[in-house]
């Protein structure tokens, strides 16, 4: 019998992650109510099943646990659902024990994981990591974060080897036994400041990854990061493997084109960026991760190069989208924090001689994070910047003293006036900096718009080719 038989749980959020978690503990005996905010016909439709299934479900739930709610035994929290929430904090006051949702999924897998964190890169490492198992015969599934819930996968991960997880600062918040064989931390930097309120409430949410490893677990780590966990008196448990692409005192980092290893068992050169189809700096960090905790998992390295060699990068990741006179489009909408700006500023395309050559389009729904780090590289690359959205006033604000910027009333205004500035060479780039919340359903959403738009702005032009440089690639 199921720990779950005859419990009675409210799963607080009702999108990807709270369904899954529905689906999980009704398959486990539970008794389920399910409570969500919005209220809406995608919503209702999503959710009928499990009505049908013995489920209450109360969507349009914005208040307080009202005195017609009935007594819970748990509450499994979605990571969109801060722990400020009234229904949260009044369950808690009831003391209702609160579990979010990739604690639920790790308390029902039955392997082994992988689990990637940071602020920008985790995505393309969780990608590359089960790219180089499964290409060395490891049966794994990419889950997480990165968009299939964990509990939709816990219990088929008998079959598996490991789980490649994709882990948000929001999802460890709530953890209490989760634990990674390997965990690792891209980077630390600004991000989600509207929810964690400050740098090191953000930097401390991250390093619950590794609050449950024991010494012989690994901790791959970026060098920078590393230091940042140290200042704040936080040291993993487990062996660690730093990188970095900037400091060559790390076991694994970045010589010119060559990702070089230190470590004494596996010394030398180990693959040069040339040959692969991922570039950037922020890249080759997502490469020495991967590389890193494939070494840890026993993969052959002439297994693993292959793999990265040919690895494509996804879509909304400084994807170029299309060349329209002389002029390419990229498509970075992922990039939703300064840090994610500043790494595709560097990997845009120079102009010719080296001048400013990107028309950037930013902005959208504020994360509470300071802009004005990233105006001396606008200064430098940028021929100009159209601000959309909720931050557009304070992101003139932070850089109108190194950039000319524009207020536009929406990303189709956007690009039709970046399109008709732009000259042979230049280059329009979609990074937000920012959520996408504000004006679309997402970060796909926002970018899909974006390609939309490039294709009609190119046949309006007459003079369209589609074939970009593979110069450009993101985490």
């Amino acid at each position: 019998m199921s720990v779950w038989t005859g419990k009675h749980v409210l799963v607080a959020g009702l999108g990807a992650s709270g369904q899954a978690a529905i689906r999980l503990l009704q398959a486990e005996g539970a008794s389920v109510t399910g409570a969500d905010s919005a209220d809406n016909e995608s919503l209702r439709r999503a959710t009928r099943p499990f009505a049908e299934a013995g489920a209450t479900i109360r969507l349009g739930a914005t208040g307080a646990v009202g005195p017609d709610w009935p007594k819970f035994d748990q509450v499994v929290v979605s990571p969109g659902i801060a722990l400020t929430h009234p229904i949260i904090t009044g369950l808690r006051a009831r003391d209702v024990p609160v579990m979010g949702e990739l604690e639920l999924g790790y308390r029902h897998s039955r392997c082994r994981n992988v689990a990637i964190t940071g602020t920008n890169g985790k995505t393309t490492t969780t990608e590359l990591v089960a790219a180089v198992l499964n290409g060395s015969q490891r049966r794994t599934i990419a889950c997480g974060n990165i968009g299939l819930p964990l509990c939709e996968v816990a219990l088929q991960s008998g079959d598996l080897d490991y789980l490649t997880i994709e882990v948000s600062s929001f999802q460890l918040e709530t953890i209490e036994y989760f634990r990674p064989a390997v965990a690792v931390l891209m980077n630390l930097t600004q991000d989600h400041l509207d929810r964690h309120a400050t740098m090191a409430q953000y930097t401390h949410a991250k390093a619950r990854l590794f609050g449950n490893q024991q010494v012989f677990d690994r901790a791959v780590v970026q060098y920078e990061a590393l230091e940042q966990l140290k200042a704040l008196g936080i040291a993993p448990a487990a062996r660690t493997i730093t990188f970095s692409a900037r400091k060559s005192e790390a076991d694994l980092h970045l010589d010119r084109s060559l990702l070089v290893s230190r470590l004494p068992d596996w010394s030398g050169p180990l693959l040069d960026m040339n040959r692969c189809r991922l570039r950037g700096r922020h890249n080759a960090e997502n490469l020495m991760a991967t590389l890193a905790v494939g070494r840890h998992l026993g993969l052959p390295l002439a297994e693993m190069l292959p793999v990265l060699e040919r690895f494509e990068p996804a879509q909304h990741r400084c994807e170029c989208v299309g060349e329209v006179a002389g002029v390419h489009y990229y498509n970075d909408s992922k990039g939703t924090n300064v840090d994610a700006l500043r790494n595709a500023l560097e990997a845009m395309p120079e102009g010719p001689g080296g001048r400013a050559n990107v028309w950037l389009i930013a902005g959208g729904m504020d994360k509470g994070l300071e802009f004005h780090d990233v105006g001396p590289l606008l200064a430098e690359r940028a021929k100009g910047v159209f601000l959309i959205g909720q931050a557009r006033e304070k992101m003139r604000a932070a850089w109108g003293l190194f950039a000319a910027c524009t207020l536009a009333d929406s990303l189709a205004d956007s690009v039709s006036v970046a399109g008709r500035k732009a000259t042979p060479g230049d280059v329009v780039l979609l990074s937000p900096a920012c959520a996408s919340f504000d004006m679309f359903e997402n970060y796909k959403a926002r970018g899909q718009a974006f390609r939309e738009l490039v294709e009609l702005w190119g046949r309006q032009s007459g003079d369209t080719a589609w074939g970009c440089p593979q110069d450009a690639n993101k985490s």
